[in-house]
């Protein structure tokens, strides 16, 4: 007898995990399917999805289950899934994450906001959405988001045993880094017992699968320019960077500033946002204006380097970095035109 409450046309129960490359989504899908086939006698698959590897980019996660008896030949990307895990909500702005989900399908969103709000932004209207702030219990636990989100999809897909998991993250974690075991486990566990959900719609009256539509490039033999000329701008102008942060931001106080440009030296994206202005002589100097949020990771350099109290550390709170973002000047042409 089946152990998995749902299937496809092939017999297939399918997961797609939806993340920003440094926050453990490739790591993530192998333990999952790693604890379906060695905990519940399942047969799996797993294999990730991603260009550059690099921390920031765009990366997707296949998780297969089917029976024993069922043999895997299907490795195409999961383009109808059961269950899609968002591990990052900055994904919204650039990938279509719930593109394909069944009707009855559930997704689970790292986020810290009300679900009505994050069904909105997901124009949600059937099916079921869960929500844990996995960041905050990875920033408590000193550990990573994607221990966290397994936790919660183990809660979401009832079939699998939650012990397996226990198991293959002592099994993953205790030869190299066996100091993070435990702070893993409680991750795990939190995951698990914080996750919350709100049904959508009314299940008797599901509409098909949200449609997906399959990207393509934009440029091909027929399409690229003459003489293969990349139009591409090579910096990162136009890049949102605020996906790489781990949950943790600078936090710039203007009165304590001594406009050393200590940060600057060490700002790997250029983030620290300058203007020229008369001092108290009448000389013209530069003077720190503040941080550009969409460019900062938030790895903290700057606030390493400060010899002030200037720059701190803080946990980042939901819409801070829009509200104290101080954008750049650009004053050459890019991509979308001239900014000035």
């Amino acid at each position: 007898m089946s152990i998995l409450p749902q299937k496809n046309e092939l017999g297939f129960y399918e997961i797609r995990l939806e993340s920003i490359g440094g926050l453990g989504a490739n790591l993530a899908g192998k333990m999952l399917a790693e604890a379906g086939v060695t905990g519940s006698g399942l047969n799996g698959s797993n294999f990730s999805s991603y260009g550059s590897e690099k921390k920031g980019s765009p990366v997707k996660s296949f998780v297969r289950f089917c029976d024993l008896q069922v043999e895997i030949r299907d490795h195409s990307p999961i383009e109808q899934p059961h269950v899609v895990g968002v591990f990052h909500e900055a994904l919204y702005k650039t990938v279509e994450v719930v593109s394909g989900l069944r009707p009855d399908g559930t997704v689970l969103v790292n986020t810290a906001r009300n679900l009505s709000e994050v069904a909105a932004d997901l124009k949600m209207t059937q099916g079921t959405l869960a929500a844990i702030d996995a960041l905050k219990i990875a920033v408590e636990e000193k550990t990573k988001v994607n221990t966290a989100m397994l936790g919660a999809l183990f809660r979401i897909c009832s079939f699998l045993n939650p012990d397996d998991m226990r198991q293959v993250i002592r099994k993953t974690f205790e030869k190299k880094l066996p100091h993070l075991v435990e702070s893993n486990l409680r991750t795990f566990d939190r995951g698990y017992n914080e996750v919350e959900f709100l049904v959508l719609g009314n299940n008797a009256e599901l509409t098909d699968a949200a449609s997906f539509s399959r990207p393509q490039p934009v440029l091909g033999f027929e399409t690229q320019e003459p003489g293969g000329i990349l139009k591409v701008t090579a910096n990162s102008v136009l890049k949102d960077l605020s996906g790489s942060r781990q949950g943790y931001l600078p936090e710039y106080k203007l009165e304590d500033c001594i406009h050393c440009a200590a940060c600057d030296t060490v700002c790997p994206d250029f983030c620290i946002v300058w203007e020229q202005k008369p001092d108290k002589r009448g000389n013209l100097q530069m003077f720190m204006k503040g941080i550009d949020y969409q460019y900062c990771k938030g790895c903290l350099k700057c606030v390493q380097a400060c010899p002030t109290t200037a720059l701190a550390a803080m946990l980042e709170e939901p819409h801070y970095a829009e509200q104290h973002r101080v954008p750049q000047s650009f004053p050459y042409f890019i991509a979308e035109g001239v900014r000035s």
